[in-house]
């Protein structure tokens, strides 16, 4: 299955009747393995800030967690395994794999625990199969 598959399959998929406004699979360099087409356009030091908060967790929490120019408000998350951003009705969700970062960005009427369970499901099986 291609990584892109993994994005519109199980991360863009259909829950209760909503969808994530956007998501992707990045790898901990930096690099993007797939998109949906309405991920923002981030800088690379925003990912670099995302993974030292995984190494040292609370480290965003002062600045916030930027993606594409948004900042969100870092809430409470697990610290080294999951970030979770709020911003207005919407937020997002990093989960940390073994090689990869697994992202989802929501608006309401999707919730934050709708957004939790689509982008951690996917990051859990994904460091099941070693990835």
């Amino acid at each position: 299955m291609s990584w892109q598959t993994y994005v519109d399959e199980h991360l863009m998929c259909d829950i209760e009747g909503q969808h994530l406004t956007a998501a992707a699979i990045i790898g901990h360099d930096g690099s993007v393995w797939a998109q949906s087409s309405t991920f923002p356009q981030f800088k690379p030091e925003e990912i670099s800030a995302i993974m030292k908060d995984f190494d040292e967790p609370g480290s965003l929490a002062p600045t916030g967690l930027h993606l594409g120019g948004t900042k969100y408000m870092v809430i409470q998350g697990e610290p080294g395994a999951v970030i979770r951003g709020k911003k207005g009705p919407g937020g997002v969700t990093v989960k940390k794999t073994g090689q990869a970062l697994v992202f989802g960005i929501y608006d309401e009427p999707m919730t934050p625990g709708q957004c939790n369970m689509v982008v951690e499901r996917l990051g859990d099986y994904l460091i099941d199969q070693g990835l």
